[in-house]
């Protein structure tokens, strides 16, 4: 149960295929992905990741970032998950292109939660087999199956 994270994952909030010639594009494109499910403003979302980006790079290894950023108006801690149709310069701890980002959104008040939170998503993404399966996953119900320990049923 440790590995799931179907208490901070949104099923609308994980995307493949995701078009962004830049970490600024991408924010900008998370901005507006989460804007109506968490009812925020996408510019604050996209500002935010950019403002913490800048502190220090999010690109966690492996070909995975993990952007976050505290939002004002958030009730809970939530998750985003976009895999990038080409990898991206994250300006990685092991300079890896990221091909899978994770973004993590807080409340501004949420500390602990939010370290307990990243912590998990962090652990989670450590899985070699896991990311390779992210990788090969077709769709988006896919990937959040893989997220939540949710199983996949094949239509046959």
């Amino acid at each position: 149960m440790a590995s799931d994270l179907s208490d901070l994952l949104v099923p609308e909030l994980v995307v493949v295929g995701v078009a962004a010639p830049s970490k600024k594009a991408l924010f900008v494109q998370l901005g507006a992905l989460v804007a109506p499910t968490l009812g925020v403003d996408a510019r604050v979302v996209a500002d935010a990741l950019s403002i913490r980006e800048k502190e220090s790079s999010t690109g966690f290894g492996g070909g995975v970032a993990i952007p976050h950023a505290r939002i004002a108006g958030l009730r809970r801690v939530a998750v985003a998950v976009a895999r990038l149709a080409q990898p991206l310069d994250f300006n990685a701890v092991d300079d890896a292109p990221v091909d899978v980002v994770v973004a993590m959104f807080s409340p501004p008040h949420a500390g602990g939660e939010h370290l307990k939170a990243l912590a998990r998503v962090a652990r989670r993404l450590r899985d070699r087999a896991l990311l390779a399966k992210l990788r090969g996953a077709a769709s988006p119900d896919a990937i959040y199956a893989l997220l939540t320990d949710h199983e996949v049923r094949d239509a046959a």
